[in-house]
């Protein structure tokens, strides 16, 4: 019986020492974790951005291009310009709920995918918002005066032959302004199609030229077009509906019907303002719009 009791004493006296020696051994892969390092950091974000690439890619491109500089249905979102808010929040919403009215449709990205797009767009960002030399009042007049409103619509104003100019500032960039005053051939438009139909072809506005079974030809733009019918918009600006099976051959001609602007008739300063007054066209109201008026 002594025996037991001492045996139990000498178990209770090493107590202490077990429960000290378990807590150190609990404590050293504790002791070992540390903080991330600003590498760690960055390595995760790169994943982040390489994964919202991706999402993008996939999900967002056919609407706003492959590098998200704009395409037939969505503007450009590496200006730094925002239409529906700036702020994460602000686009994340705009991603997941859509924009009423518009054709930007709600999303099921789960949140954490949604996180990693915005993650990619803000790559993409300029470190600050580029300043476009040239004066938008100046721009708006040679608008008017070189005949780019015979053809081009601003704010409900202007010709129906080419594309709808309200939210250009928006849509594209700078450059590609530049290109398709310059050279129209370079980089023709999209139109707008259903923004849900990622599969169906856009319209471009390129040159379209139709034979009828008389032999006569009618030259415009296809605002519509299938496999049965086409709906062209004539260099008059009349809306004609065909049926294909009617029709001798209709001619799809990889060239804009817009005349390229060539410095002998629109010099570089004139070309500066007339960008100047076209990233100002941002479907809204804004104050630099207004001036230019």
């Amino acid at each position: 019986m002594e025996e037991i009791l001492r045996l139990r004493t000498g178990l209770l006296a090493l107590l202490p020492v077990f429960l000290l020696s378990a807590v150190l051994a609990y404590a050293r892969p504790a002791a070992r974790r540390q903080e991330p390092t600003p590498e760690d950091a960055a390595k995760a974000s790169a994943a982040s951005v390489k994964e919202g690439a991706s999402l993008f890619r996939a999900g967002c491109s056919p609407c706003h291009g492959l590098d998200a500089r704009g395409g037939g249905r969505g503007p450009d979102l590496t200006s730094g310009r925002w239409m529906h808010g700036s702020t994460d929040a602000e686009i994340f919403r705009t991603i997941t709920q859509g924009v009423p009215g518009t054709e930007m449709p709600a999303n099921a990205f789960e949140d954490s995918e949604t996180w990693t797009i915005i993650a990619y767009l803000r790559s993409l960002q300029p470190p600050s918002r580029a300043v476009v030399a040239g004066d938008p009042a100046k721009g708006h007049k040679i608008f008017n005066s070189v005949g780019c409103a015979n053809c081009h619509m601003v704010s409900g104003s202007g010709g129906r032959l080419g594309p709808d100019l309200s939210r250009v500032g928006a849509s594209r960039s700078v450059m590609y302004l530049m290109n398709s005053i310059r050279n129209p051939d370079k980089e023709l438009s999209a139109g707008l199609s259903d923004p849900n139909n990622h599969y169906g072809q856009p319209m471009v506005y390129d040159t379209v030229t139709l034979v009828t079974a008389t032999g006569e030809k009618i030259t415009g733009v296809a605002k519509n077009e299938d496999t049965f019918s086409l709906q062209l918009m004539t260099t008059r600006e009349e809306l004609q509906f065909f049926l294909k099976k009617d029709l001798k051959e209709v001619i799809h001609e990889h060239k804009s019907l817009m005349p390229p602007y060539l410095e002998s008739t629109l010099s570089q300063i004139e070309l500066q303002d007339l960008i100047a007054y076209l990233v100002t066209l941002r479907g809204t109201e804004s104050g630099d719009a207004k001036e230019a008026k």
